[in-house]
């Protein structure tokens, strides 16, 4: 057995014996005499091994030119286009989307190869694929410069027409995903590197299984202002990609987002505010029972940005929430039943906790508002008051986060209902609740921290935040007490002190 021989039995590879050996030979040749046989085997040996990608995952763009196995799940038409080389054919070009148990990536079949494949080609086909990595318009993808069906191969990967959150992977192309809204962000515009503007937006959609966030792209991102949460859409040839840890759905030019008449169903799994700690993400959901206005401020950057607090209260606590930028707009009313995604659990003031809901958070206000105001109302008049056994609906403990459902309007107003404590109705809930009944003239007093001057003086004394109407001059951080008639939430100062 010669060098060669010997190179190639101790080699791992799909890669024929006569192929290996001509590899070999022109290395020689290539190096001028300065390697014999064996030592440009071990060459083309080591090459081959880094070609080598044991998982679709494993391949990067730059890498040299890569194998690997992957079961056919989309094929896309055969484009035609021009060649810098006027007297050449015109060139074809056929997208292929292959997968593995680790993720998705599209292949570019040229040519002669890409004619094969619109004849020849199936979805659920094994496929041998050789070829170059590289960065593609719509992320990685790998320009073949070999492709062969491997019909005795097994590739455990679902071809699905219709995709669920739970099922999306890195990489995966042509993706048809059918959600309910749950938020809408504002578009945006960037600068690219070659000095033109582009915009992008945003869309967070949900399922029985899971929610993802929808990246609209130039064109696309117009989309965003076409629908509102609670709508169901269809987004079509989206393709996945990952940000900060998460798996995200993009629509290009080639994708779509219609609105279409089916029901979905998200029920968000919450954590109760009790169990809240300093440095969790978490979903979050409740009653409304205090809301501030929105405020401005200054960056450092010169720019003006704006934030509004608004307090929650489950059945095990209370939290306010803060609603940076464009989250500060939502209309949330008292006694609304809300649910906040991916806030995160901050330090807030005098050692109360607050969450703080950002650009990658989901503001989602269930249906039922008006009820839900009833039973506030219900609540604060004393109807119900804990652990007396006399609630007037045997279901109104729940805590309501199935308002998602068809039972959302009544599981909300039971949830808010259900919220004041003790007998004296002197809670938080009490105050929100009393601000959907008629003005009350009753002087009340307050102490608290000022947390905002100005036109108005908004107090927190670390359970409830409170708007005053006051012409005395405030610091913030000053703790003051205020004493005078309340209407429609706003304390009316007579007496400052």
């Amino acid at each position: 057995m010669g060098a060669i021989e010997e190179v190639y039995e101790d080699l791992d590879t799909d890669v024929e014996f006569e192929e290996f050996e001509a590899a070999v030979e022109d290395k020689v040749e290539q190096m001028g005499g300065l390697a014999d046989e064996e030592t440009a085997a071990m060459l083309i040996a080591h090459e081959l091994r880094d070609e080598e990608a044991d998982t679709i995952a494993d391949i990067e763009p730059g890498m040299n030119e890569v194998k690997f196995l992957g079961k056919v799940t989309a094929i896309g038409e055969v484009r035609t286009f021009e060649r810098d080389d006027e007297e050449a054919d015109e060139g074809r070009v056929c997208n292929v989307d292959v997968a593995d148990a680790s993720g998705s990536v599209r292949v570019a079949l040229w040519d002669d190869m890409a004619a094969a494949a619109e004849g020849e080609l199936e979805v659920g086909q094994v496929l041998r694929v050789m070829g170059r990595p590289k960065e593609g318009y719509s992320g990685l993808e790998v320009s073949a410069d070999k492709v062969e069906p491997d019909e005795d191969a097994e590739v455990d990967v679902q071809v699905l027409d219709t995709y669920r959150v739970e099922d999306l992977t890195l990489g995966a192309s042509d993706v048809d995903l059918v959600g309910q809204v749950l938020d809408t962000d504002s578009i945006r515009t960037f600068d690219r590197d070659d000095g033109s503007e582009g915009r992008v937006a945003n869309l967070t959609v949900g399922d029985e299984t899971g929610r993802v966030r929808v990246t609209l792209w130039d064109d696309k991102a117009d989309l965003a202002d076409e629908f509102e949460p609670g709508e169901v859409v269809e987004v079509g040839d989206g393709y996945v990609r990952e940000r900060d840890g998460d798996l995200e759905l993009h629509v290009g030019d080639r994708g779509t987002v219609e609105r279409v008449d089916e029901d979905v169903e998200y029920v968000p799994e919450t954590t109760d505010i009790a169990d809240l700690e300093i440095g969790e993400t978490v979903d979050i959901g409740g009653g409304v029972i205090e809301t501030d206005p929105v405020r401005t401020f200054d960056r450092d950057d010169g720019s003006e940005g704006q934030v509004r607090n608004v307090r929650i209260r489950d059945e095990t606590g209370e939290i306010r929430v803060a609603l940076w930028g464009d989250k500060a707009d939502r209309e949330i009313d008292l006694a609304d039943r809300v649910v906040f995604t991916d806030v995160e659990i901050q330090d807030g003031w005098q050692d109360d906790l607050e969450a703080s809901a950002n650009w990658r958070s989901t503001v989602s206000v269930l249906d039922g508002e008006s009820d839900a105001a009833a039973g506030a109302a219900s609540g604060a008049s004393g109807s119900r008051t804990e652990g007396s056994g006399d609630a007037a609906d045997p279901d109104a403990s729940e805590t309501g986060l199935g308002a998602f459902a068809e039972d959302g309007q009544k599981a909300a107003a039971e949830a808010v209902a259900g919220e004041t404590t003790g007998d004296d109705g002197g809670g938080a809930t009490g105050g929100a609740a009393a601000a959907t009944t008629e003005p009350s003239t009753e002087d009340v007093e307050f102490t608290g921290t000022v947390v905002q001057t100005g036109d108005p003086v908004v107090l927190d004394d670390g359970q409830q935040t409170r708007t005053v109407e006051t012409d005395a001059s405030l610091r913030l951080g000053e703790e003051v007490t205020v004493r005078g008639p309340e209407r429609d939430g706003t304390i009316d100062a007579d007496d400052v002190f």
